[in-house]
């Protein structure tokens, strides 16, 4: 009796850490977030767009965690939510701003402030819509790849002659990237990805092009895939548009 009372406390304390694994994760994520406000403050911009994308990865995480165990709850679908509003929302909106916003006059806060109101959107709206979205898809652009694209950006060091007019693009980037995460455009969510499914052999060469890609010039690689799958949104619409036979309307 004595060794089942035991084995019993051991699976309770081990179904409690269970349900504190994926929230540690997100603690990691908004941690990272916190940590990229501070180096940006600091003049630390690359360094800043580092967090974001390590970020981004560990947001990927808990809930792949907490679904694989078993431990998906409110609370912690909550807790990331409100964890990717800093990260992923208030981070590149400060980012933005004290690396060359507010040099514009008045913009220079709306655009940030405008990018942070839709993340929180972008999030709400996800939480509510969870249960009657396909799985395979997101509905606007997610708020980690939106994170995304702006920190890539800041692992590039442009010349100085180029800084007022990418001051004005990344302006108008972070007014686009708001608008297509309020969109309604179709993100493939790669949640139905097997990695255990078998392949041909001509699958690895892309594959082995892309990493050779990275290692290569990680500066022109990490804009180019965020840009692109930010892009795919609006490219499968229209390609679906123009495919679409003539009379069809959207349900």
């Amino acid at each position: 009796m004595i060794a089942r009372g035991a084995a019993g406390k051991v699976r309770a304390r081990l179904r409690r850490g269970a349900y504190l694994l994926p929230s540690a994760f997100t603690v990691g994520n908004l941690f990272l977030g916190f940590l990229a406000i501070v180096v940006a403050l600091g003049g630390r911009y690359k360094a800043a767009g580092v967090c974001i994308l390590v970020a981004a990865i560990v947001d990927s995480l808990d809930g792949r965690i907490a679904r694989m165990m078993g431990t998906e709850s409110d609370f912690g679908r909550e807790f990331d939510s409100l964890a990717d509003v800093v990260t992923f929302g208030a981070a590149p909106a400060v980012i933005a701003y004290v690396w060359g916003l507010r040099e514009l006059p008045r913009i220079g806060w709306l655009v940030p402030l405008f990018f942070l109101v839709a993340t929180a959107t972008r999030l709400a709206r996800f939480n509510v819509q969870t249960a009657r979205l396909d799985s395979r898809w997101f509905a606007g652009l997610p708020c980690p790849a939106a994170a995304a694209v702006v920190a890539s950006f800041l692992l590039i060091a442009p010349p100085p002659d180029w800084r007022p007019w990418l001051i004005r693009g990344v302006s108008v980037g972070l007014v686009a990237l708001a608008l297509l995460m309020v969109s309604t455009f179709r993100y493939w969510s790669f949640k139905k990805v097997d990695l255990a499914t078998r392949r041909s052999y001509r699958v690895a060469l892309p594959i082995a092009g892309l990493f050779v890609f990275l290692a290569l010039w990680p500066e022109a690689f990490l804009p180019a895939v965020s840009v692109l799958y930010a892009l795919s949104g609006p490219v499968l619409w229209l390609t679906g548009r123009l495919g679409a036979p003539a009379g069809a309307t959207d349900s």
